[in-house]
C-alpha cells in the first residue's frame, strides 16, 4: 500500500470533500491528506483559497438568504482536524481521527431564525441551504449583503507548532512517560489510562453587515486516571491538563504534573471519610472549584435565558447580587486558555466581559440577538459546537477576581466546615438557579485547620443565594488546569473556569445522617 503524502491537497470540486478511511499505522497524521489547511499567519486569501470561495460567491450566497427580506445573516466555514490517542493496560490500544468541513448559513427576521448547513461548499449547495435558511422570513423588502471588509482580530492563543505538523509518533512517548510514571509512584496502582487528543480548527465568518473575519484555533489535552488498591479497596481519581497550546506544552515538568496529582489524588482517598449531612460552611479550592460559579451563576446570566425571563437574574440588572469584594468576568482573552476565543462563531470581537463588579450586576453575556434586542453591544459569546448547530450565548473562561482575604486566613475563620476540592457530575435548573454537585474529594476543616480528606459528597444549593453569602474571597485566584466542556441545548463548547479560595457561609452537605 502505497503512503499518502503528509500535505497532499485534495482539491474541492462540484463534489465537495471526499473522506477516505486510512489506517491509523501511517506515520504522518492521517487527516493532513485530506486538506491543506492555511498557516497560522495565512492572510484571507490563503482562507477564501482554502474554502474555495471568494467574495462574490460569498455574497450571491447572502443575496440567496436574504430574498425573502431577512434583517441579517451570516455565513460561517468550518474545517476542524481532530486526533485522539489512548493508553490503557500499558499500551497504546486505540487510535482515531475526524475531519469535520462545511459551512452553516444563518438568516435572522426580528427575533426569529432560520438555519441550514451543508457539508458540501460548492455555489450551488451553499445557495440551497440559503434559500432554506431564508425560510424564516416573509417580507417584500430585500437589503443587498454590504461590501465584505477583513476584521482583524487579535490572537489570543500564540502557539509554536501546529498540531498537523506533529506526528502520531511524537505523541506517543507522552502518554507512556506519564503511564510509567503513574505505576511508580505508588506501589497500590493497578491500572491506568492516558488520554491524548490535540485538534486544529479553521473558521472563516462573513456577515451582511459587510465584516469578514478569520481565526485558527488550536486546542489539546491529557486526560490521566488512576485506580489503586489497598487492602482489598479500590479507588480512583483522575487529573487533566489543556488549552490552546502547542505539543511543547508538555514540558517534562507538566507531564510529571499530570501523573503525580493523579497518584496523589487517588491514594488519598483511602482515608476519607463522608463528613455530617446538614448546613455547614463551605470553603471552594482555588482553580477547579470554579465549576461551581460556572454552572450556579454563569449560566444564568446567559442572554437568551435573560431575554426570555427564564433566569432568576433577568430582573436583577445594576442591582447588588454580592457582596462588594466580589467581581466575576468571563473572558474571551485568557492567554491559552480552553475557552479563549480570539472572535466568536459570529465574527464578533471577544472581550473581558465584567458580570459582577463589586457586588453589582453588571452585564449578561450576549451574541448577536441578544444584544440587538437589550440595545447593546455583543459581548463575543456568541458561539456553537459545529458549522452544523446555530450559534447561542455560552461562556468562554469564567472566573471570580482575587479578593482581600487569604487561605489561610480563610481557612482559620471556620469551625466546622467543608473545603470542597474537585467536583464532578453537577446538575442545575437554570431558571432557579438551584444545583447539586458531586464533591469527588476534599478535607474537613475542624478548629480552622483541614483535617480529614472526604470524598463521595453532594452539596445542594441556589446558585443566587450562594453568591449572596461568599463571605471571603481570597487573593490566590487560579484558571482551573484543563478546562472542559459545557453543554447547552445539545451542542458542547470548550471552556475554562476559575477561582480563588472562596468561602460560602452555608450549603447543604448531603453527607452521612
Amino acid at each position: 500500500m502505497n503512503k499518502i503524502k503528509r500535505r497532499e491537497f485534495l482539491k474541492i470540486g462540484a463534489k465537495g470533500v471526499a473522506f477516505a478511511t486510512i489506517p491509523i499505522i501511517f506515520k504522518a497524521n492521517p487527516v493532513a491528506a485530506f486538506l491543506t489547511p492555511p498557516k497560522e499567519d495565512a492572510k484571507l486569501s490563503d482562507y477564501y483559497k482554502h474554502f474555495g470561495v471568494d467574495e462574490k460567491v460569498i455574497r450571491d450566497v447572502m443575496a440567496a438568504a436574504l430574498e425573502r427580506g431577512g434583517d441579517y445573516c451570516d455565513i460561517f466555514f468550518q474545517h476542524r482536524i481532530s486526533n485522539w490517542i489512548g493508553l490503557e493496560d500499558k499500551a497504546v490500544n486505540r487510535a482515531y481521527s475526524d475531519v469535520d468541513y462545511g459551512v452553516g448559513i444563518r438568516v435572522i427576521e426580528e427575533e426569529q431564525t432560520g438555519y441550514s448547513f451543508t457539508e458540501e461548499i460548492t455555489p450551488k449547495a451553499m445557495k440551497l441551504a440559503a434559500k432554506t435558511a431564508a425560510n424564516i422570513a416573509n417580507q417584500s423588502k430585500t437589503a443587498p449583503p454590504e461590501e465584505l471588509k477583513l476584521h482583524r482580530a487579535p490572537n489570543y492563543y500564540p502557539i509554536e507548532t501546529l498540531w498537523e505538523d506533529v506526528e502520531i509518533d511524537q505523541k506517543i512517548p507522552y502518554l507512556q512517560k506519564i503511564n510509567d510514571r503513574v505505576f511508580n509512584n505508588d506501589n497500590r496502582v493497578i491500572k491506568s489510562k492516558v488520554w491524548f487528543s490535540d485538534q486544529s480548527a479553521y473558521i472563516l465568518v462573513a456577515t451582511s453587515e459587510g465584516r469578514v473575519v478569520y481565526d485558527y484555533q488550536p486546542m489539546t489535552y491529557i486526560f490521566v486516571t488512576c485506580n489503586a488498591e489497598q487492602n482489598g479497596k479500590r479507588e480512583q481519581n483522575y487529573f487533566a491538563l489543556g488549552g490552546r497550546q502547542s505539543i511543547e506544552y508538555f514540558s517534562p515538568e507538566n507531564v510529571n504534573r499530570l501523573a503525580d496529582e493523579a497518584v496523589s489524588r487517588t491514594v488519598v482517598l483511602f482515608d476519607a471519610v463522608k463528613p455530617e449531612a446538614g448546613e455547614m460552611e463551605v470553603v471552594l479550592a482555588a482553580g477547579s472549584s470554579g465549576i461551581l460559579l460556572h454552572e450556579a451563576i454563569g449560566h444564568g446570566l446567559e442572554a437568551d435565558f435573560n431575554r426570555k425571563k427564564i433566569s432568576i437574574f433577568s430582573d436583577k440588572m445594576n442591582q447588588k447580587v454580592a457582596e462588594n469584594f466580589v467581581t466575576i468576568v468571563d473572558d474571551g482573552t485568557y492567554p491559552n486558555a480552553r475557552g479563549a476565543i480570539n472572535v466568536d462563531d459570529e465574527g464578533n470581537d471577544t472581550e473581558k466581559t465584567v458580570l459582577v463588579e463589586n457586588g453589582i450586576l453588571r452585564s449578561y453575556l450576549h451574541d448577536h440577538i441578544s444584544a440587538r434586542h437589550y440595545k447593546v453591544k455583543p459581548t463575543g459569546n456568541g458561539r456553537r459546537e459545529s458549522f452544523r448547530y446555530n450559534p447561542i450565548p455560552r461562556m468562554r473562561c469564567t472566573y471570580m477576581l482575587n479578593g482581600p482575604h487569604t487561605k489561610e486566613e480563610i481557612i482559620k475563620s471556620v469551625k466546622k466546615g467543608l473545603y470542597a476540592e474537585a467536583f464532578t457530575n453537577g446538575q442545575v435548573q437554570i431558571g432557579a438557579g438551584d444545583f447539586s454537585f458531586y464533591v469527588k474529594s476534599g478535607y474537613m476543616i475542624e478548629n480552622g485547620k483541614l483535617t480529614r480528606p472526604v470524598k463521595d459528597v453532594n452539596i445542594i444549593g441556589n446558585g443566587p443565594k450562594v453568591l449572596k453569602e461568599i463571605v471571603m474571597v481570597a487573593d490566590d485566584f487560579e484558571l482551573e488546569d484543563g478546562g472542559g466542556t459545557c453543554g447547552k441545548y445539545g451542542q458542547g463548547v470548550p471552556v475554562s473556569d476559575g477561582l480563588p479560595t472562596t468561602k460560602v457561609s452555608s450549603i447543604t452537605v448531603a453527607g452521612v445522617s
